[in-house]
């Protein structure tokens, strides 16, 4: 019997997603990464329509927040731009390693290691466990931002969002 052929599926853009290239899987970041502080986790908040994003990044020892807004899209460029933008207003004692997910919205990593100096590591496929700081804290952002909205475009905006979100008291 001969095999079928298979579709071949067809992505919204009509381009094949970039891969991540030669990076550095989260079983090779070090074990105990609470004790110090410094290791942050990142991920990509999605408004309405997948029409408007937002960056969150989260520090694991003191659980500080910061968003960067995407007023112009979520390509792989803005968002390593809005990550080096937050990430170098942070002194570099506090800038050890960031962890992020296996999404095509960080494809310039290695950009992103050149100009700050940290070494980045990305969790496996569909294992959003594996930061799971970071999933918390788009749960807690979800107070603000319900999922019919879209995100704010302004950084002043969001700004207050993580002020308010760090200042609120925890265990």
């Amino acid at each position: 019997m001969r095999p079928r052929r298979s579709r071949r599926r067809r992505t919204r853009t009509g381009r094949y997603p970039e891969t991540l290239g030669d990076y550095r899987p989260i079983s090779a970041r070090q074990a105990d990464i609470r004790s110090e502080p410094g290791h942050w986790e990142g991920d990509l908040l999605v408004g309405h329509d997948n029409r408007t994003a937002a960056v969150v990044i989260t520090e694991r020892s003191s659980r500080i927040c910061l968003l960067g807004a995407l007023p112009e899209g979520r390509n792989a460029n803005q968002v390593a731009s809005v990550v080096t933008r937050l990430l170098a207003a942070v002194p570099a004692p506090m800038r050890r390693t960031l962890t992020w997910d296996q999404g095509r919205e960080l494809t310039r990593w290695p950009r992103i290691e050149a100009d700050l100096g940290i070494p980045i590591y990305f969790c496996q496929p569909r294992s959003p466990w594996q930061k799971p700081l970071v999933e918390n804290q788009n749960g807690l952002l979800r107070r603000w931002i319900a999922h019919n909205q879209p995100i704010p475009r302004s950084q002043a905006t969001l700004n207050r969002i993580a002020q308010r979100l760090n200042k609120t008291p925890r265990r």
